[in-house]
């Protein structure tokens, strides 16, 4: 099914045939941050998480009206959000979690994001979840800042000590 996510971008729900197109996705979201550091073993991730459980969608820029805008960026995903479960170690009670959100850098700052959290949201609530979690890195600002303005908060910290 394919909807109306903001105007000129359509959103349609992907399946685990999609498998290769998002470890690409996840792939581009981690280089984004790490330019140098190759993450070709995030396949395992996918191959590990990838299921029927775990909702997919799929972001596509539809301009119709301008052909030179549609040669630049031709009809493809440019933005990926990927659920999952997870159960809240104080409460014992399953939750949405955000495994990724990732919208390429060409369509950056034009709501995307945010309607993918809007969207993220209403699926986790129509499912009777009463919360929603995701991990972000401390150095990516601009995810924080979205989170942030969108209301979530810091409830653990991940901390990791290299053992060189």
């Amino acid at each position: 099914m394919v909807e109306k996510l903001l105007p000129d971008y359509t959103v349609s729900s992907g399946s685990t045939k999609d498998f290769a197109l998002l470890v690409k996705f996840m792939q581009r979201t981690y280089q984004d941050m790490f330019p140098r550091q190759d993450f070709s073993h995030l396949s395992q991730t996918v191959e590990q998480y990838l299921s029927q459980n775990t909702p997919l969608w799929w972001v596509e820029y539809s301009v119709e009206k301008n052909q030179t805008v549609k040669d630049i960026f031709p009809s493809r995903p440019i933005a990926c959000l990927w659920m999952g479960n997870a159960i809240d170690q104080i409460t014992g009670l399953r939750h949405a979690h955000i495994f990724l959100l990732y919208v390429i850098p060409e369509h950056r700052r034009k709501g995307i994001g945010t309607a993918l959290m809007q969207y993220a949201e209403t699926w986790a609530k129509n499912r009777g979840d009463i919360q929603i979690a995701l991990q972000v890195f401390q150095s990516n600002t601009p995810a924080l800042n979205l989170y942030n303005q969108l209301g979530y908060q810091t409830q653990s910290l991940w901390m990791v000590k290299p053992l060189q």
